[in-house]
């Protein structure tokens, strides 16, 4: 087991069947998600953010390629692997906060069910969660709880086991801003004081930044990746490199470019004019891109 790589993934692809046609959610995806670090995995809708998610929780199998959890691929493991995956590495806070919770019980009771009969875990990280809420002593069921309430709860479930990679799909989508801030204060607190690595699908900027990286899915593959040092494109395992996002609008879809190395580590493309740049003429406009 690789404990330095919460996740990898190598060539990731995923098909599906949709009114008979086949349908490419992910299409080569590559991510190495370090233990420990918080990454938001960022897109457009049908960029396949939660099918990237779906496949690292163990939901689906990929068509192709790898997707490894602390040295577990996911695509080869056996069942009983991955429910044992499910119960002690992974924590899940999956889209709408009620998937996540047993609606008839209170806070509390929620979390003793997350952490179940196993002696190493306690109610102390899920506990602390709840009482940063005001929830510990709250006995109403959950399913009577605010959406705020309901999504610290799901948060706490999650954290409760003490994974060591947590899953969040739109963890704050019905939230208003102050509310927001507050789930993503006790997320960031409690995920770092544990070593607990975080990749959170989101369309929320807000929520993004709050991680230490941001991946920028289109078309089923990485396009982007930004932390706080900058902003750079990824060059897929086929050599591909989309364009990044702010420039898409004044380079065309099918657009004929030249590519040429100016110095070592730099690149210059040109936008050709497409009846002369197929017979090997003159450029017609230029980006330079290093």
């Amino acid at each position: 087991m690789n404990d330095d790589l919460a996740l990898l993934c190598r060539g990731l692809v995923h098909v599906y069947r949709e009114a008979g046609t086949d349908v490419a959610a992910l299409r080569g995806v590559d991510l190495v998600v370090p233990a420990g670090q918080r990454v938001a995995v960022l897109g457009p809708s049908g960029s396949g953010k939660s099918t990237l998610l779906s496949i690292v929780a163990g939901v689906t199998r990929p068509s192709a390629g790898r997707a490894e959890v602390f040295g577990t691929d996911l695509a080869t493991a056996r069942p009983g692997t991955v429910s044992r995956l499910r119960r002690g590495t992974l924590g899940l806070m999956m889209q709408g906060a009620p998937a996540n919770l047993l609606l008839h019980d209170d806070a509390v009771g929620n979390v003793a069910w997350a952490v179940g009969s196993r002696e190493r875990d306690d109610l102390r990280v899920g506990r602390r969660v709840l009482r940063a809420a005001g929830l510990v002593g709250d006995r109403r069921p959950v399913g009577l709880l605010t959406p705020t309430e309901q999504q610290v709860v799901a948060l706490a479930v999650a954290l409760a086991p003490r994974p060591r990679l947590l899953l969040a799909d739109e963890p704050t989508s019905r939230l208003g801003p102050e509310a927001r801030d507050a789930l993503l204060d006790l997320l960031v607190e409690t995920t770092s004081e544990a070593g607990t690595a975080v990749l959170v699908v989101t369309h929320d900027d807000a929520v993004a930044a709050r991680m230490q990286r941001m991946v920028h899915l289109r078309d089923g593959r990485v396009g982007e990746e930004a932390t706080a040092e900058g902003r750079w494109s990824v060059v897929g395992t086929d050599g591909s490199l989309q364009l990044p996002q702010a420039l898409r609008a004044d380079w065309s879809d099918g657009a004929l470019v030249s590519v040429e190395e100016v110095a070592p580590g730099e690149l210059r493309v040109r936008r050709v004019d497409e009846t002369d740049g197929r017979s090997g003429g003159r450029t017609t406009g230029g980006a330079r891109h290093e």
